[in-house]
Formats: structure tokens, sequence, C-alpha cells
């Protein structure tokens, strides 16, 4: 065995498996079955143009010289990044956990209840420091985050505001710059109109529907908004509020003023700069917009014992139940880095934050006043963390730089400092020793932090916060660590078991790739720090860029769009930005097949296009006749189609040549999802098959691990026409030579987890690539053929191979009273998460196991569902049976009462290897209705729940 093979540790089949898998499948070699799952025309006449794989020992020491290509200086620049203080505890035992990272988004409730668990404290935290009385369980970023806000308040318009289209939305000057540029580029295609100017000379007039303040301001100065705000709700204006989670331990809650909504990132809150992400962005609101919140929510239910239980709330607000009609897109989340924050504020508690608060604060009270000792005057009269200098700006830089600091410099006079929660008195010093060189003066030393400006004045914070218990517990590192393991044994995940998800790819996330995420030269740069300082950065984002532009087949890729949802949403941006150039304004169609991927209508819409749908065959293929109709149709105004390749029905339609040819003689662009390209990569590619653009979901084909549901990065690759229109950045340039404005806060988006799928690609090398592809399909026949005597493939290719992934239809099974979900939930008796269900077919799953399972596990897995079907076929009782009371809990199996006609050891150990490695969920069935209907997502104490009755 070649021990520096990466590619033989990532693929689970060993090589003496691959015959006995095949001949079960019916095919003489891998070369065949590829042969007989790919279409003619489309396959690569070459191997991938990229270097040779890399051991996992070699990588690590590359990886290591590209870190210290990195200049880690000390960094005040602010801007909504702040350096803070990650706690090891958290840091190992959830940032470094597979247990965590590994999981997957939390839609079997029953095995999720630990990362439920931790994501209402941090729906509770963002509720208490906020004063509003909702809030989701993380968005992207801040900007992203704004622009949700400015949606929500557009579709809340009063009856008056929508029939009179009162369409402009007001934005002070003191919002982050990159939070305006991303506000532009999402207004535009909703007919909203964006005035930015000062908000004290606001004259809320009735042509506005919502505002949107920045708290602290970008410049660091603390407004007292109360009289805005008040004015705004008297005009009937609504205002949103985008506030600096650290600063709310200090200052007053927006929510107390009377604010609609309030935003924010929770970056500072324990996660590392990363050079711009991951970092979880928060979002809350009142009540009465629950129904239009983005995002997930996680609420408060019962199971079927009663007991307390969690859930994702609201689930029918879904992307893939509303198609074009859906809020938002759910994906849009980053919950291992809302996890991390929620326990930053369960280790730290309010004592803990306040104790962080004041002295950040204090540092730069104390630090204005030595400043203007030595002569320099600071302009913020009210300033929780920033102040802004005047002097001359660029010889500051230059002696700052020289010793090794960083400040931003909003002008030629102005040097901007941002203190944070890793500054220490010595470091305070040293910015002092530099602004002393300057002034040509000795420096002042500060020898104590006591200077408080923010106690007892308007603007202070005078309510509590945290108060809940789970706040109040674990601040030793030991309560902390058994608190956090406590909740990762509620929670089924990759580290237990095969996660077979349909059109969400949970392969192996390497720890070989995961380590350098750890490496401070890698998590303490700041996204807008000099370029010259991120060497080791922008060599390692290039070679991605360029791996992933040689994989797809393309001419450029953006590495921007911080999650597949916001690359579908920047694609077709760019396509619009496309026709825009060409004089094409009108060009505003988009033709969707009925099988794509759930998330594409939504996308087009918050793109400005219309979408019309197209018909599939018996087959579950494109109706390329209808498509062709359509096409005519629309031709003058056909901007896009969205296709999703292979098909979410796990096929490789022959025809995709055929479909993107009728496009483009329609004047359009073709948009490929890239959900499916695990089973493409050194197979085809987009390019082959005619595509103009397509996003990649890192967090799915290229190993960033899904976290419970974030983080992701969706990058787009983009033909030779469409290069110029990649997204920009207002404050790092980066982008086309006609872009379109940004799309995610950051100039990289997710930076830091882009190492993951560097690494992979690096490791793997081209051969590796195409083996992981070809292993992907070869498990997925596998599959198929083993439960081909139990279930049926809903739909094959026309040689009758599945692609990586199949749908098996499970309606026959209603004539027994067994519906999907009682499947689905009987999977975890036997120790597996379900594939993903009803989607994109009611009634069905759809498996994809990924080319890191093993035989032994594909087997594990078959021999679990063939178990499940025996027990459908001896069903007598159709309320009363295995499926219909799974999941079973250890408590029902203890339970001295048992009244049901089966075993406990039928219920609980239904086949041999399971009691090798049991997993328990730890609550019965949930009550989704019960939830719904008593919406709560904070950890109130339980009275509050057994009131809501």
């Amino acid at each position: 065995m070649n021990t520096d093979s990466f590619a033989l540790r990532h693929i689970g089949p060993r090589p003496e498996n691959i015959s006995e898998m095949l001949q079960t499948i019916g095919a003489d070699s891998l070369d065949q079955l590829i042969y007989e799952t790919l279409p003619d025309g489309i396959k690569l006449e070459k191997e991938l143009d990229l270097p040779e794989a890399l051991s996992e020992q070699e990588y690590l020491e590359h990886i290591t010289k590209l870190a210290a290509k990195n200049k880690v200086f000390k960094t005040y620049i602010g801007l909504g990044y702040h350096n803070s203080n990650t706690p090891p505890v958290i840091q190992r035992n959830v940032l470094e956990n597979p247990g965590w990272y590994t999981a997957y988004t939390p839609y079997q409730a029953e095995i999720a209840q630990g990362r439920l668990e931790a994501l209402v404290n941090f729906q509770t935290m963002i509720v208490d420091l906020t004063g509003l009385e909702l809030a989701n369980a993380s968005l992207l970023d801040e900007s992203t985050a704004a622009a949700e806000a400015m949606n929500l308040l557009f579709a809340v318009r009063n009856r008056t505001q929508k029939k009179n289209k009162v369409v402009k939305f007001f934005v002070s000057e003191e919002v982050l710059p990159q939070t305006i540029a991303v506000l532009q580029t999402r207004a535009n295609p909703l007919g909203i109109e964006l005035v930015i100017g000062n908000h004290e000379e606001f004259d809320f007039s009735e042509e506005f529907f919502g505002t949107l303040l920045q708290y602290p301001g970008a410049s660091g100065k603390v407004f007292d908004y109360a009289g805005f705000v008040q004015k705004a709700k008297d005009a009937e204006i609504k205002t949103a509020v985008a506030a600096d989670i650290l600063s709310l331990v200090k200052l007053r809650a927006p929510g107390e003023l009377g604010v609609d909504v309030v935003v924010g990132t929770t970056q500072r809150f324990g996660i590392p700069l990363g050079y711009g992400g991951p970092h979880a962005a928060y979002f809350a609101t009142k009540q009465e917009y629950k129904r239009n919140v983005p995002g997930r929510i996680i609420g408060v239910t019962k199971d079927r014992d009663g007991n307390l239980a969690l859930r994702m709330a609201l689930q029918t607000r879904e992307q893939h139940i509303k198609r074009d009609r859906a809020t938002s897109n759910i994906c849009t989340a980053q919950v291992l880095l809302a996890v991390m924050a929620g326990m930053y504020a369960v280790y730290h508690g309010p004592n803990g934050l306040t104790y962080i608060a004041d002295k950040v604060h204090q540092s730069a009270a104390e630090l204005a006043d030595a400043l203007e000792k030595l002569g320099f005057y600071q302009t913020n009269e009210t300033y929780f963390d920033t102040i802004q200098v005047k002097a001359d700006a660029e010889k500051v830089k230059q002696i700052a730089e020289a010793s090794e600091i960083n400040f931003y410099y909003p002008d030629a006079e102005t040097v901007s400092i941002s203190i944070n929660e890793a500054t220490s008195l010595n470091d305070l010093n040293n910015i002092v020793a530099v602004f002393a060189h300057v002034a040509g003066k000795e420096s002042i030393k500060i020898t104590r932090l006591e200077k408080n400006l923010l106690d007892n004045t308007s603007v202070s914070r005078d309510t509590p916060f945290l108060t809940n218990e789970v706040f109040n517990r674990y601040h030793s590192e030991t309560e902390l660590m058994r608190y956090i393991k406590k909740l990762e044994r509620k929670d089924l995940s990759l580290n237990h078991s095969m996660i077979s998800l349909g059109s969400c790819t949970m392969k192996l996330n390497a720890a070989a790739e995961m380590l350098p995420l750890s490496y401070p030269q890698w998590g303490n740069i700041h996204p807008f720090a000099p370029i010259e300082q991120a060497q080791g950065y922008q060599e390692m984002l290039k070679r991605l860029e360029d791996q992933l532009t040689e994989i797809t087949g393309f001419a450029a890729t953006s590495l921007q769009p911080n999650s597949g949802a916001q690359g579908e949403y920047a694609g077709l941006m760019a396509i619009q930005k496309y026709h825009e150039a060409n004089g094409d304004n009108h060009r505003n169609i988009c033709l969707i097949p009925s099988s794509a991927h759930g998330t594409n209508p939504a996308s087009a819409v918050m793109a400005g296009m219309k979408v019309v749908v197209t018909k599939s065959t018996d087959k579950g293929n494109i109706d390329v006749d209808d498509l062709r109709e359509k096409a005519l149709k629309h031709k003058d105004n056909l901007a896009a189609l969205m296709v999703t390749y292979p098909s979410t029905h796990g096929v490789f339609e022959s025809a995709i040549k055929d479909i993107t040819k009728i496009i483009h003689e329609n004047g359009g662009k073709v948009y490929m999802d890239g959900a499916n390209m695990n089973a493409q990569v050194g197979l085809t590619n987009p390019g082959k098959i005619g595509a103009d653009v397509c996003h990649l979901n890192l967090h799915k084909t290229f190993a960033i691990p899904h976290g419970g549901g974030g983080p992701g990065v969706g990058p787009i690759c983009v033909a030779e026409d469409l290069v110029p229109f990649l997204p920009s950045n207002p404050v790092i340039k980066t982008g086309g030579v006609n872009p379109i404005s940004a799309i995610s806060a950051a100039p990289f988006g997710s930076s830091l987890v882009c190492l993951i799928s560097y690494a992979y690609i690096s490791m793997l090398g081209p051969k590796g690539l195409k083996s992981a592809t070809e292993h992907a399909i070869l498990n997925a026949n596998y599959i198929k053929q083993r439960l081909n005597n139990h279930f049926k493939t809903l739909y094959s290719g026309e040689r009758g191979r599945a692609a990586h992934e199949m749908i098996l239809d499970l309606r026959p099974f209603k004539t027994k009273g067994i519906e999907v979900v009682d499947i689905a939930k009987r999977l975890i008796d036997y120790g597996f998460h379900s594939p993903t269900v009803s989607f994109p077919v009611a009634g069905t799953m759809m498996i994809e196991p990924t080319e890191s399972e093993s035989k032994a596990e594909l087997d594990r897995f078959c021999d679990a569902l063939n178990s499940i079907k025996e027990e459908i076929d001896a069903i007598e009782d159709q309320e009363n049976n295995l499926l219909k009371n799974a999941p079973h809990t250890m408590e029902m199996l203890t339970s001295e009462e048992w009244h049901f006609p089966y075993s406990r050891k039928e219920a609980a150990f239904p086949l041999p290897y399971v009691s090798d490695n049991k997993f328990w969920p730890s609550v019965r069935r949930v009550d989704d209705a019960y939830g719904d209907r008593n919406l709560m997502c904070t950890c109130d104490p339980i009275e509050e729940y057994m009131d809501s009755e």
C-alpha cells in the first residue's frame, strides 16, 4: 500500500473490493461503468492540467511555507472586523472536532438536538443583546444580513406604500462601505432605490419605506438614534440597524428604541479574522415579521412523549417548497461559527462579556487621551472602540507599518484606530509610540485602564442580558468541555456513520485539510489588510481559482460568494450585467426545468428575473421540445437557462449539448448549478457541455465540511465573455474590468475555509480527482443494485445507470400506511441519518453515498434499508408499528412499561451491527405543527413553554 497516497486514504472502497462491487453492478470494469453512465460527446479528451498530487506531509509543509508569507501585524482597521481571542476550549472541542464540523443541517431534528440547543443559545444571545423579540440561527455576513433586512422591510411595506409604489430606502453614510456595496447589488434587481446620505439631515418624506443605520457608525462615533427612530415611526418608515455585537454589551439595545430589524456579525465573539470569513452574521426582528425572516429559525416544540424538543421552525418558508416564492434561501447560514459564538457567550457569561467590553472601551479612551496629550485631535465625541485622529495619514502609515501596525486611513488627514479584545497595554503603548514618533515628541506611557466615557450617558445600556442559566453556569473549562460534549453526544455526525444525502454531498473532511485552519498565520489576517501583507493568502487563493477554472473548463473564477446560494445569485447577476453591457436590458426571462435544484427559482427572482418553468419527461429528463418552444417564445427577452447537471434526478441527460445550443441560439446564457459537480470532476465539465457560468459548492464537491449547516463557499466560474463582470469590493480591488458590485462583505469571501478545498485538490491531483468521481459513481450504482429487489429507482440514465446519486420511490408503501418520513425516522434506529427526503419528488428519498464511503459502510446502509422493507411487509397495525413509533429512545427501551407489538430488541437493535456502535436519539419524534403554532426560539424557562399550551 502506498502510504503517501492521499487518494488511497480519501476514497472508501479498497482496491480488492472493487471487482466484487462491479460484479454486483453488472459491469466488467470501472471504465465500462463510466462509459455506461456518461453520454457520448461530453467526456474530456485529456487529463486535467493540474500539478501532480502531494502527500499529506508534503502538503502540510507546503501550506506552512505559504503561511509564512502572511505578515501578521497588529491590526486596528476595524470596519466590521476585529481580532478576537478564541477560547482554546472552544477551538479544540468545536472548531477542531469532527463531531461538530461534519454535522449536517438539522433537518432530522431527533438526531440534531445538540447543535439545535447550541443554536437556541445563539438566538437567545442575539435577542438579549439587541432587545428584539426574534432572532434567526445566523446568516452569512453583516453586509448580506443588512441586504436581507432591506428586503424584509420592502416586503412588509404597508398597503398604502405598496399601492403608491414607494421604493426608496435610505442608507446612512455611516454604514460600512462593503455593506453599501452589497445593498447596491441587491437593491437594483428588486426595483429598490437606494438613497445614501447624512442621517441627521434625513427628511422622513413619504417616498421612503425604510432606513439603515450603523451603530456605532463606520467612523466609530456612537449616535443616539432615539429621535431618528421615533420620527421614522411617525412617518411610517421602518428602521434597520447594523450593530456591533460587543458594543451592545455597553450600548442601549436598539430594540428599546423601537427599531424593526437589527443585524450584524458575531465575528468578534471568538471567531478568527480569517481574511474575511467565515463568520456568523445575526438577524433579529419583531415577532410580527416571523414569516418574512430570512434563513432558518430554531424553535422549541415537544416530542411524542411531551418532552421538550427542538427543531427548525417554519420550514414552509424553505426554498424547496416555495421555490420562486421563497422568502430567501435557507442555505444562507454559518452554523459552525454561530455555535462557536454562542459558546463564547456561554463561557464568558454576562460578567465576562462586560469585562471584555469595558476593557476594549477603556483602552480606546486611554489611547485617545494619550494621543491628545501628544497634540493629536480626536474627533469622535462618543465612541465605543474606534477613535478618529487628525494627523498626516501617509506619515503615520509609513511609521506604523514599519512597526508592524495597521490602522485605517479614511482620508489624507485622518487615522482611524479600532481597539479589540486582543489589544494589550503593551499594544496601546506601541500605538502611542508611533504617534510620538510622528510628532517628534517623547512617548507617553499608559499604565492602567480607568477612563470610561459611556456609562451614565443617553446611549449607555441599563438593561440586563444573558440572564438564562446556560450563560451563568459553564464558566470553568471543565464545565464548558463537558457541556459541549453533552451536546455533541446528541448529534449524529459523519464521524458516526455515512450521511448519504442526495444533492448535499457529505464526503470525508480529511484532518490534513482541516489542520491549517488553526494556524495563526491564516487566522489573524484582516480582510482589508494591505495586499502585500497577505501574500500567502493571495498565492493560495489564486492557485485555487486556477484549479477551479481548469476543473470547470472556463476562463476565470471568483471566490467571493460565501455560499452556494450566493454563487447562484452572483452567476445570474454576471449574466444580467453582460446583457446590459450589450444593450439588452430587457432580457429578464430565466428558464428553469421543473427538475432543477430547489434553490434556483429563489435565486432567479432575487436577481430580478422572471421564472418560466419547463417540463420534464416521464423519465425525469428535461423536455427538450417544451424547452425549445419556450426559448423561441421568449427569445427577445431570454436572459438565461438554469440547469443542474447531472440533473437533480441523478441522471446525465444526453441532450445537454442540444439544450445549451437552443439557449445560445435564442440570445440567452446558460447557468449550470454546480451542486452535482461531484459527478463531473475529471470526467466532463460545464465548459464541455456548453454552459457559460457555474457556481461550485466547495462544501460539497471540494470537501469543506457542512458544520451543521455552514460554512459554505460558492465561487463562480465563468466563460471568457463573462470575465469582465466578476464581482468587486469597495475597499480591496477585485473582480473584472466592468464588475458587478459586491456579492458579500469580504473581497475574497470566506477565505480561511478555502484552504480546505485547496488542500483537497492539491493532495488528490488530476488522477485522484478523476478517481474520486469514478468511485462516487461506483458507490451510487452499487447501492442502486443492492436495493434493487426491494426499492424502485425512479430515474436512470439511458443505459440504466445512476450518476452519483439516485432517487428511491417510496410512495408504494402508502398502502401499508407508511410515509417517507417514517422510513427516515426508522433509519435513525439503525444508526443512519436519512437521505434527502421528498426532494425533488414528494414521497421519495434521494441517496448520494460519495466516494469516501467504504464497501462495508455501503453494505450496512443497504442492509438497513432492506431490513426496513421487510419490516414494512410485516406490518399488521398501521398505527402501532416499528416505523410509526421510530425513532426509539433509551428512555423507551428502559421503561418498565412496553405497549408495542414488537420486542425491545427489534426496536433498538434490529441488525447485529447496530449493537456494536449504537446511536441513541435523545428525543422521540418531534411535533412540527405544535412548534409552528407556538413559536419559541430562545432558551426561556420551561414554564414559558408550558404556559403556551
